[in-house]
C-alpha cells in the first residue's frame, strides 16, 4: 500500500514554447582603453571601455601564428589590426588611451598598427611591473 503519485505531462502549449534569445546589444563606446601585453612568446591586445570592461580582444595566437612566430612584431601588428577593426566596427571607437605591458617585440608595432585605423591615440603609458628587491639570493657556498 505505497503512496504512488501520478503526474500528468505538461500541456502541449507549455512544452512547445521556445526560449526567446535576445540579440546582444552593441554599445557605442567612442573613447576607451587599449591594453597591450607583449611577452616573448605572445602578444595580447584588449580594447576596454573607460572602466576596464572588455569590449574585444585578439592575440597573435588567435590570428593563426604558432610557435616562436607568435612573439614577433608582425604577429603583434596583425593582432592589433584585427582587434582595432572589431573595436571600430562593433563599438564605434574613435580614441583610446594605450597601456603597454611587457618586454616583447610587439610593443611598438601594435600601437603603430592601431594609429593607422583612424583611431586617435590620446596617451601611451608603460605599466610594466618592476621587481623591487628581487628574489632571495642563493646561500653562500662553503668550500
Amino acid at each position: 500500500m505505497s503512496d504512488v503519485k501520478t503526474t500528468q505531462a505538461p500541456a502541449e502549449s507549455e512544452a512547445t514554447t521556445k526560449k526567446v534569445s535576445r540579440k546582444k546589444q552593441r554599445r557605442s563606446v567612442p573613447a576607451g582603453q587599449m591594453h597591450v601585453q607583449a611577452t616573448f612568446n605572445n602578444t595580447i591586445i584588449t580594447f576596454t571601455d573607460k572602466k576596464g570592461a572588455v569590449l574585444c580582444a585578439s592575440s597573435a595566437g588567435a590570428c593563426g601564428f604558432r610557435g616562436s612566430k607568435k612573439g614577433t612584431a608582425y604577429a603583434s601588428q596583425v593582432a592589433a589590426e584585427k582587434a582595432a577593426e572589431l573595436a571600430k566596427t562593433l563599438h564605434n571607437m574613435k580614441s583610446v588611451e594605450v597601456f603597454v605591458k611587457g618586454v616583447g617585440l610587439g610593443r611598438d608595432s601594435a600601437v603603430r598598427a592601431v594609429s593607422g585605423f583612424d583611431i586617435q591615440i590620446e596617451s601611451i603609458s608603460d605599466v610594466t611591473s618592476v621587481p623591487h628587491g628581487g628574489t632571495r639570493a642563493k646561500k653562500q657556498r662553503r668550500v
